[in-house]
Parts: structure tokens; C-alpha cells; sequence
């Protein structure tokens, strides 16, 4: 699942990046889709900021984000901090008592405020005290237009006007003499297509469980009530839970119950194989076997470790080829991710013992036994039936396989 944007540099007078402007994109080809303006913000804001980080699209510098009335009244732009967005008033809204409330108080919370698409109108001296930054259209009006409309503007010293769609150096250098600022167009770039691939709302909701599933102690109500709000993991839960696998004697019926009786271990477990068989539907089978080999593989030889928690040996394990699963870097995907910190440590930096136990299992993976004979002494595994552990972990990722295909 990707989400896609454009972004177009807003440069100042000396042509240094002062921000970007931000512009929703649904696909690869790279144009306004027919969707309306309120759709268009909140998508660009779940994409940017909830599923996503605005930095990334931005390189951290400011993002000028269209706003519709709605949107701001909603207080859209507060979910954003405001140090990292420019509120742009699209052309489109009408200047009225409710937007000069939502603007002042915008304004009071530290954000910056520009209005898009400047047309004159006496009404907008109300909101002058207020603004930051007016952007002016030049295809829309003519220079000497446009030269008028800053001479009104002259008192209102502590405004920038920046002039978008320039498209011709003469433009430029005819903006920078009427006193612009900054500047935004085709002269200096087109908009550049970005996008990233985030997780979806049931994946995140699947590592929200991991998450919560990896305190010592288990908080059920809580955990209960996350599998309670998605029917199909409930579906899946109860199916696992019932499934011949775990030979129960009754049939289990609730969510409570089911958590119950599978444990944390085996939550831990089942969580982790589901997230990871969810975000890999469309890469090779063999990638998401090689995943729950090194997981279960981590977990046997850490539970021969009494210093090193098994069960975060096996998450540990089981996101190490996330990145080559969702093709993104590590970094980003635990940024999206509310792992332990131990976790993240070891698959980012490759630090602590969750880190050697991962390490030991790469190399026996690649058949590399002078490396994997040092690890299994660092971690004091010398002789511990390692081939018949790593064997072990081969024949249960393919009953996983199938039984995970099954729910």
C-alpha cells in the first residue's frame, strides 16, 4: 500500500529551498485526481503525518498544505506541529467570520498562515494581523496588476508574498524587483512525484498487539478490546485458537477466552506471524518461510540463554526481513512500528545480545561456520545441538505455513 504525493520547492531570493509544497497524488502519474478539495486534505495529512512522517516527503522543511474551510474548522492542521506545515487558505474559501476565529487561533498556537491564490478583497484587511505569508498567481493576473495590489499591501510590512507559477527567468527577476520573497514554479522545478509505502490500518492494528504483547505482564481488557474492534482478526483468532494444531478439548467462543488459552507466548507468536504473512502478500512464499525460520530459530537458541527473553528473540527474528518484504529501510519501517526498544536496537543497530542471537542465526543460515562458531561462544551455546534446533525450526515454519493459510 503506497501513498503518493508531489512536492514543489519554494525557493527565496537567492534560490535556497525554503520549504516544499505538498500536493495530493493517488497513483504514479502525476496529476490532481478527481477527487474534491476536503478528500484531497485529509488524505495528504493520514498520509503525511499518520501513516507516514511529513519529514520524509519534506526533508524537514516546512510543508505548505492546502486547507479548505472544513478542514480547518475540523482543526486538521493542529494535528501537525507548527513548526512543520504552512496552513495554506485555498483560493476557494470565503473569507467569513468562522475562518477569522479558526485563523486567530491558528495563529495564537505558533502556526504559520499564507493565503493561496490572492485575490484583493476588502474583506481580507480583517485578516492581514494574521497572516504570513500571500501567494500570488501569476497566471492569473498581469504584472502591473499585481504591482498595484502590493502597493495596498506596502503597510502590511510583516507579510512575505511569495509568486507562484513562475515559469520564465525574466519572471523571476521582474517578481524579485516588485519585492517577493519567495518564489514557486516551473522556472525552478516541476512537482516531484514521491511516494512510500506505509502500513495499513489492520496491519498497524496488528502492531499495536505486538506492542502491547510484549510487556511481561499482559494487560487482557485492553488487549481484548483491540481484537474486539477488528472482525476479521477476531475471525482469525478464534480460528487459530480452535484450530488441531493446539488439540483442544471444548471449542473456545470468546476473545477473552481464546487469549487465555493461547498465552502470551503463543500470542506473541501468532501476532508476529500474522503481521509479517500480511505485508508480504506480494512477495515470494519463500521469503516469509526464511522470516519464521530465523524467528523460531532465535527463539530456541535464546531459550537456552536464561539472560535473553525468548519470546523477543522470536519477534526479533521475524522482523528481520521486513524490510526486504515491504522494500523499505529498516530505519523507517520501526519509525511506524511501537516495538521494545530492544527490538529496535538490534534490527537497526545491531546491538545487545537480541542482536547476537540474530547474527548467530543469519550466519548458520548462510552456512558461514567460522563466524557462526564465535557467536555461539559469545553467547555461551557451544554444544548445544544447534543443527537439530535450526532443523526444528525448518519443519515448524512449514506447519505454520500451512496452518496460517488456513485462518
Amino acid at each position: 500500500m503506497y501513498f503518493y504525493a508531489a512536492r514543489q520547492p519554494i525557493l527565496d531570493q537567492q534560490k535556497k529551498l525554503f520549504a516544499y509544497e505538498l500536493l495530493f497524488r493517488d497513483g504514479v502519474s502525476n496529476v490532481f485526481p478527481d477527487i474534491d478539495e476536503d478528500e484531497a486534505t485529509s488524505r495528504i495529512i493520514e498520509g503525511s503525518q499518520v501513516s507516514y512522517g511529513l519529514e520524509d516527503f519534506t526533508d524537514n522543511k516546512p510543508a505548505f498544505i492546502n486547507f479548505t474551510l472544513d478542514t480547518i474548522l475540523k482543526n486538521y492542521p493542529t494535528m501537525m506541529a507548527p513548526e512543520t506545515i504552512v496552513v495554506e487558505i485555498l483560493e476557494t474559501v470565503q473569507p467569513g467570520r468562522r475562518l477569522l476565529a479558526a485563523v486567530k487561533e491558528l495563529k495564537e498556537l505558533g502556526y504559520t498562515i499564507a493565503l493561496d491564490d490572492y485575490e484583493h478583497k476588502p474583506v481580507w484587511k480583517h485578516f492581514y494581523p494574521y497572516i504570513d505569508i500571500i501567494k500570488f498567481d501569476l497566471r492569473a493576473m498581469t504584472m502591473d496588476e499585481i504591482a498595484g495590489i502590493l502597493i495596498e499591501l506596502k503597510p502590511q510590512s510583516h507579510i512575505d508574498m511569495l509568486a507562484e507559477k513562475v515559469e520564465t527567468l525574466e519572471e523571476f527577476e521582474q517578481c524579485k524587483k516588485l519585492g517577493f520573497k519567495y518564489f514557486q514554479g516551473y522556472f525552478f522545478s516541476k512537482p516531484e512525484l514521491v511516494k512510500a509505502k506505509n502500513l495499513s490500518p489492520a496491519q498497524m492494528t496488528l502492531a499495536e498487539l505486538l506492542y502491547e504483547t510484549s510487556s511481561e505482564t499482559l494487560d487482557l481488557p485492553k488487549i481484548t478490546q483491540i481484537f474486539e474492534r477488528d472482525v476479521n482478526l477476531s475471525y482469525k483468532l478464534l480460528r487459530y485458537t480452535n484450530s488441531a494444531a493446539f488439540k483442544r478439548r471444548a471449542e473456545i467462543s470468546t476473545i477473552k477466552q481464546a487469549l487465555v488459552v493461547l498465552g502470551q507466548h503463543e500470542l506473541r507468536k501468532f501476532l508476529s506471524l500474522l503481521f509479517t504473512a500480511q505485508v508480504n502478500n506480494s512477495k515470494p512464499q519463500e521469503l516469509l518461510k526464511m522470516a519464521m525460520v530465523r524467528a523460531r530459530f532465535s527463539e530456541l537458541l535464546a531459550a537456552e540463554n536464561t539472560q535473553i527473553d525468548s519470546a523477543m528473540a522470536f519477534l526479533t527474528g521475524m522482523m528481520s526481513l521486513i524490510d526486504a518484504i515491504l522494500d523499505e529501510s529498516i530505519d523507517k519501517i520501526m519509525e511506524q512500528l511501537p516495538l521494545a526498544a530492544e527490538i529496535k536496537n538490534a534490527l537497526i543497530k545491531g546491538e545487545g545480545q537480541l542482536a547476537e542471537i540474530l547474527k548467530l542465526a543469519i550466519t548458520f543460515e548462510k552456512g558461514d561456520w567460522e563466524q557462526e562458531s564465535k557467536l555461539e561462544s559469545v553467547l555461551n551455546l557451544s554444544g548445544k545441538q544447534i543443527s537439530a534446533k535450526f532443523a526444528e525450526a525448518i519443519s515448524w515454519a512449514d506447519d505454520q505455513l500451512s496452518l496460517i493459510s488456513s485462518v
